[in-house]
């Protein structure tokens, strides 16, 4: 089963209050990494987007959109940065996909992870992932801080597949990464409404994901209240027959 690192009923509370302290440093964020990114270019920002997959506290979102940014004022192809950005995501999630299918056990003993990868939290993810499934992947590519626990936690599983984890990340990366991306390339000019519409955009995200969340979690319970009913006209029917 699937280990998100957290109990089910936190992650949009702990999203948000993570959002609501980042939106102080996304502006420090940004001001460090447009020299850089201005400098090396696309090198630059795949190699930034590969390290905030390692869970590196790097918002990913404001890096995306920096490498918009570069791309309004000229240092890049936009259409080309969209690519990079797409690679760097894809690659960094499947790096901690893989390491935890390959080597997780090991890394998972290690001192700062027993620190995460708990057995308490470990369960509480069991009962996350027969609620919600393959969609909780889907969900932690929107979650600040949840998605290398969720993607290093699905390959340790060893109950994930590759195509299953690739399928769900990219979905959501094909959601993420261009509205990141375009809103720094049309936002290049005018900061203060670019931040201003990044930050609608980072809660808008969280509602989405909160009324769907919702939605699964009705969808889950249906389906256990059918599956109760059908045990017990199952039980029921044998009962005459036992008596006999």
């Amino acid at each position: 089963m699937l280990y998100t690192g957290l109990q089910l009923a936190d992650p949009l509370h702990f999203a948000t209050e993570v959002v609501y302290c980042r939106t102080l440093k996304s502006m420090e964020v940004f001001e460090f990494l447009i020299p850089i990114f201005t400098e090396y270019g696309y090198f630059a920002v795949f190699m930034m987007l590969l390290i905030c997959g390692f869970g590196v506290p790097i918002p990913e979102d404001v890096t995306l959109v920096t490498g918009g940014v570069i791309a309004g004022l000229g240092h890049a192809d936009v259409h080309t940065m969209f690519a990079v950005g797409m690679a760097g995501v894809m690659l960094g999630d499947g790096l901690m996909f893989t390491l935890g299918r390959l080597y997780g056990e090991r890394i998972a003993q290690l001192q700062g992870f027993r620190k995460i990868l708990t057995p308490q939290r470990f369960a509480s993810a069991q009962d996350a992932f027969q609620k919600y499934g393959k969609w909780v992947m889907f969900v932690a590519r929107f979650l600040p801080g949840l998605r290398t626990p969720v993607f290093f936690s699905a390959g340790m599983s060893q109950r994930v597949s590759f195509g299953t984890w690739f399928f769900m990340d990219g979905f959501a990366a094909l959601i993420s990464v261009p509205i990141w991306v375009y809103l720094g390339y049309f936002g290049a000019q005018n900061w203060d409404w670019m931040f201003g519409v990044l930050h609608q955009f980072q809660h808008g995200i969280f509602a989405l994901l909160g009324m769907g969340m919702v939605w699964l979690t009705w969808r889950w319970w249906r389906k256990r209240q059918a599956r109760l009913a059908l045990a017990a006209a199952n039980a029921g029917a044998k009962a005459p027959g036992d008596a006999s």
